[in-house]
Parts: C-alpha cells; structure tokens; sequence
C-alpha cells in the first residue's frame, strides 16, 4: 500500500473571516474544528474555546459539507458575534464532502501558527486546557501534547489516555484525536488519511510512532468527548472494525490487533 507524503489540497469556499492581527503571534495556537450536521452542538464547543485563559487563539473551523441541518449559519452567526476574541477567526466550507480527515487537513493548511489543536464540533474543552498544552510544546521539545478524556452525553466516565509509548498502542488506541500538534510534524507525518468507518485518529499516531515523533500527556481532565448517536464511538467504527484492523495492521506491521 502506497503511503500519501502529504495532504492533498482540496477545493472550499471562505464563508466568513475576520483578521484582527496581520501576523500570528509566536505564542498563538491555532484550533481546527471540523464539522459536519453538528448544528445542535458547535456552539457549545466554540464558547468552550472563546472562554480559554490563553489569550493569543486563532479559529479554523471546516464545515465538510453539512447539508442535513444550519451548521454554517449557525457557526457564522456566532463568529461574526464573537470574532474580537481571537487574532484571526475563519468558516471555511469543503466544495463537496470529503471525510473528518480531509476537514482536519484542510484546517492545518490553512493555520498560520505551528501549534494547532484538533477538535470535533461535537466536543468541547475546559478553560485551563490549550494553556497546560502549550506549556508542554512550546520550546519544541515534543511533536503533541495530550491530555486525558471526559466522556460526557449519553456515557460518563474517564478516557483511556496514558503516557506516550509504542508498546501501547501495539493493541489499539488510547490517545484521543483532541490533542495540540505542531504543523511541521503533522506535515512530516503526511497528514490525516481518510479510512472508510474511522480510526483517522489511530492511523494519525501510529504515523507518528513510525517516524519516531513525541508526544506529551499531561494527566489532567482538560477535554470533554461527547458520547451520542452519531458519535464515531458510537457508529461506523464499530460496524467496521474487523475490516479496519487488517488495514491499520497492513499500514502498520508492528500493530498486534485482534
């Protein structure tokens, strides 16, 4: 299986922009919200970045398409409500629908700064979150920093995060897709690969163990995962899994999935 060396660039529209700092801030971070028919939970997960105590935050939110419900009308509304508050806010839409790992990438080219973190529109993070991370990734001493998982919803309880080591993720994943990574080292990485029913995230790390990346934990609940019906843990993941461990094992030969 040929592996892609870099994300491909894919064709959208800029619904909405507003840039109240012509150059990012070397203290900036940028967060990439990807959505899609999320027009029930966005704002949610926007007011959670709004109300982050480190100041210095640009916004990319890529809409894939969403046709079932508003969710670009109401992501624009709120944007053009609360664009004072980060150095450069941006709605971008896909041309056509291209999957969560196209809508991740396209939010990663289009980030100014090298810190960017990932966040589905369905989420959400307490205020003390991109601060702690950034701490850890400032100096450039690691590729990511992660923290560990709230399950909210229909499910409540504690992630699966743990310290950074290959031999656990040999048989499967426990890093979350919320995570702050630097742009240089999700380009290295080759980006997000689009896999049919999921495990972008499990593919995206083990990329990352293949090119003896780092990344940080910092075992503290600063993340919040929303637990309901359209929910990747909740859908397509679980319908597909056989099928996406002989891919992930084919992509990655020293997984030990069973």
């Amino acid at each position: 299986m040929k592996e892609r060396t870099a994300p491909r660039l894919v064709p959208f529209d800029t619904v909405f922009e507003k840039t109240n700092c012509a150059v990012a801030g070397s203290d900036a971070i940028t967060i990439a919200v990807s959505l899609f028919n999320y027009a029930q939970f966005v704002v949610e997960c926007m007011d959670s970045i709004a109300l982050q105590t480190h100041r210095r935050l640009e916004l990319v939110v890529v809409d894939d398409r969403s046709e079932r419900d508003n969710s670009v009308e109401v992501a624009q509304r709120w944007m053009e409500r609360n664009s004072d508050r980060f150095d450069r806010i941006s709605l971008l839409r896909h041309k056509r629908n291209q999957g969560l790992a196209e809508a991740r990438n396209t939010a990663f080219e289009y980030a100014r700064t090298d810190p960017v973190f990932v966040i589905d529109a369905d989420n959400q993070i307490y205020p003390r979150a991109l601060a702690r991370l950034f701490a850890l990734v400032e100096h450039r001493e690691f590729d990511a920093a992660y923290s560990q998982l709230e399950f909210f919803g229909n499910q409540s309880g504690l992630g699966y995060a743990d310290v950074w080591s290959k031999t656990s993720f040999r048989t499967g994943n426990y890093v979350d897709a919320m995570a702050l990574i630097s742009k240089r080292s999700w380009h290295q990485a080759g980006g997000y690969t689009h896999l049919e029913g999921g495990w972008e995230d499990f593919d995206f790390w083990c990329k990352f163990v293949d090119r003896g990346m780092r990344a940080v934990y910092v075992p503290e609940v600063l993340c919040r995962y929303r637990v309901h019906g359209a929910s990747m843990l909740r859908t397509d993941t679980i319908v597909a899994t056989d099928r996406l461990k002989v891919e992930l094992t084919m992509r990655h030969p020293w997984l030990q999935l069973k």
